[in-house]
This record gives structure tokens, sequence and C-alpha cells, in this order.
């Protein structure tokens, strides 16, 4: 692994201003490959590390959460490379061209459907032979456009079952979200036709309902604000499901002398799932909401319940997500709503329902704390974790922003 870091070090030092167009379209053409060679490595290592389970060396439960945690990749891109690990493992002909650089992470992802489970039986039900099905992928991979590798999977598995049963809508449910670095989200829907049908006609509702002479938003637009106000629909409704023992709600944390101040404040307020607004704008929500006051000290909010209470109160539980913001195990990215408030000390063997004494861990970890391992919070405010055996675990050192 030295060799490479060194071979990219030489990469990183090259002057780009002097090459010819020709030669910075080489050079972006053996990157790509060479991209696609360490993807294929890093596919096979995760899934040598996943069989073997090795992500419960550091107390997580698969390799996926293990990437997200300590390799800090987003959720479906920790997701992607599993599966690529495991495509690798039946399609060797695809892995050999994956290995040399010929095909894509992404185009390992688009065949995905063909190596599961279920589909890997019913070919050899069928008496199919999977090394052929391999070879004519690894060939339109690695010299056909993307958009003939889909034709291709999508043509296979349709002959391979094309009387099957009518699938469940929703297994092809999901909602993707990526959030940007200035709070605001990307999300990305896959619906049945029924369960689209059922999304369009109550969009459409809202967005049919806000038209007016003058709009100028765009159809795009239009369906955003929609969607936007749908959700405030629900929350106002409060028949929505308990979440963590309080209602499900948009919480903002923003100091006492912004609130109160007139400035614009930019980036002085945090919202419950982490992005942060001016405190203009978190005053705008304050307009139509409930102000609770939490201070972090003895001198306010009664935060320690002494022997009175074991289970933590909604006040208390607001406190501890304030201070954790989300699973305080290390590696673990879960947010606060995923996470139970733990007593570091047991309550029954005497210790109190306080700030001090409470830590916000996902169920998973919470359930490793009481089989061995250990989390403490130190005097700097850092969260830190031990293994059962005593040794620490640690996450690589984040690598300095390089000067453009």
């Amino acid at each position: 692994m030295d060799g490479l870091s060194s071979v990219l070090d030489a990469l990183g030092d090259g002057d780009l201003a002097g090459l010819g167009d020709g030669e910075l379209l080489d050079r972006t053409a053996a990157l790509v490959a060479a991209r696609n060679r360490i993807e294929a490595e890093l596919a096979r290592t995760v899934r040598a590390a996943d069989v073997r389970r090795a992500a419960e060396h550091d107390g997580l439960t698969t390799m996926r959460s293990w990437l997200r945690g300590h390799a800090r990749l987003s959720a479906a891109e920790a997701g992607r490379v599993v599966r690529a690990g495991r495509v690798l493992e039946h399609l060797p002909a695809v892995a050999r061209a994956f290995a040399a650089g010929q095909v894509s992470a992404e185009q390992v992802a688009a065949v995905v459907p063909v190596v599961t489970s279920e589909r890997v039986a019913a070919a050899a039900e069928q008496g199919v032979e999977l090394a052929e099905v391999d070879a004519v992928l690894a060939e339109v991979a690695a010299t056909r456009p993307h958009r003939a590798l889909r034709q291709v999977v999508g043509h296979y598995l349709a002959r391979l079952d094309p009387d099957g049963t009518e699938p469940d809508p929703t297994e092809g449910r999901s909602v993707s979200i990526a959030r940007h670095s200035d709070g605001s989200i990307t999300a990305r829907v896959e619906l049945d036709a029924v369960g689209g049908e059922k999304f369009q006609a109550a969009l459409e509702s809202i967005a049919a309902a806000g038209r007016c002479a003058g709009d100028l938003r765009t159809r795009a637009q239009q369906l955003g604000d929609a969607l936007v106000q749908l959700c405030d629909l629900a929350l106002a409704s409060g028949t929505l499901p308990v979440l963590r023992i309080v209602k499900p709600h948009v919480a903002v944390t923003i100091p006492l002398e912004d609130l109160a101040d007139s400035a614009t404040g930019p980036g002085s307020a945090e919202l419950g799932f982490g992005a942060t607004i001016s405190a203009a704008r978190a005053r705008w929500i304050a307009c139509d909401a409930t102000v609770t006051r939490i201070v972090l000290s003895p001198e306010g909010l009664p935060l320690d319940l002494g022997r009175s209470a074991r289970v933590v109160p909604p006040h208390l539980r607001r406190a501890v997500e304030h201070r954790d913001r989300g699973c305080v195990f290390t590696g673990c990215t879960a947010p606060t709503h995923f996470c139970d408030v733990h007593h570091r000390l047991e309550w029954i063997n005497g210790a109190q329902t306080n700030l001090e004494n409470s830590a916000l861990l996902c169920e998973r970890h919470h359930t490793e704390v009481h089989h061995g391992f250990r989390v403490q919070r130190g005097s700097d405010g850092r969260w830190r974790t031990w293994r059962p055996d005593g040794t620490e675990i640690l996450l690589p050192p984040e690598r300095p922003a390089t000067a453009a």
C-alpha cells in the first residue's frame, strides 16, 4: 500500500498545464482504468471482510456500517461497494474485466440483479449456464455503452422468469437522500406504479390548489413546494407515530442571544438532522413553534433527576441529543432518532438519571455496550470507545484539504 501511495503522490505533483489536449485525454483514460482497478480490489477486500464478519472487531454488524463510520462513505456508496464484492464471487469474467480496469464500478452495480440468491437459484433450476451469461456481460460491459449493458441485464431477467409471480411493490420502493454542505438535500425516489400514482396524486392536489395568476415557478418548483407542504400537513396533524418518546417535529437549536437579536446571523442555528441555518431563518420557524429553554448546566432546566426517575424524560433527551448529535459509539453514524439514551452507570446499581450519566446509543451499540464494549466521554467532550479486550477503536485521521 505504501507503493500505491507513492505513485498517487507522484501523480499529484505532475504539472497538467504543460500537457497537450491528446495527452490530457490519454491521462484521463489511464486514470479511469486505474480507478476501476482500485475499485475492484476494494470490492474484493470488502467481500473478504464481510464473509469473515471482520466489522465485529470494531463493534459493528456489517461492512456496510463499517464503511459508513470508518471510511466516511455515504450509505448508498457503502452499499454499492458491498454489493460489488458479492457480484465478483458469482461472475469471474466480470471480476477479471473489473480488475483489469476495463469495467467500472457503476457497470458492476448494473449486473447486481443477475446474482441475487433467488435468480442464481432460478438459473440453476432452468439449466442456465451462468458462466455463459458472465462472459456476455463482461464483453458488453467492456465494449458497449452503459445503456446497452442495462438492456442486456433486463433482457436476461425477463427471459429467466417470463411468467413470474406478481412482484411485491414494496421491494421496488426506495428513497435515497444526499445531504449537501449547506444543509440542503437531494432526494431520489423509486416507486412502483401504484405507489407512484399515490405520490403524484397527493403532490398534484397541493400543487394545483396553490396555482394562481402570475405564478412564475417552474413545474419542478411547484412540486417541491407541494412536497414540503405535504410534510407540514402531516406534522401539524399530530397523527404521526411517536419518534423516541416525542412526537416527530422540526427541531431547531439556537443560542438565546441569536434568537433575540435582529441580525441575520448566518450559521447560527442547527436543525435536528444536522443542517445549519441562519438566525433569521430560525426566527421565522419560531413564529409558529414551541420554544424550549435548555441550559446545559445545574442552574437552568433541572437536567439532574437524581434517583426519582429511571426513564429519561423528553426535556433530558433533548439535552442529550443536543450534546451528542447521534450515536456516540466510534464509527457509528446513526442519527438521534435511531438512538436510546443509555445510563452509563446503571440506574439499578444506584446511579442517577442526569446529563452526565447519559449517552446516546443506537440499538445495536446499546446492546454492545451491555456486552463488554465501553464508551466514555473525555474532558474535551469527545467520546471514545473500547473493545471488550481493552483496545480502543480508532478512526483514521482526517486528511487536510490540499490547496487548490
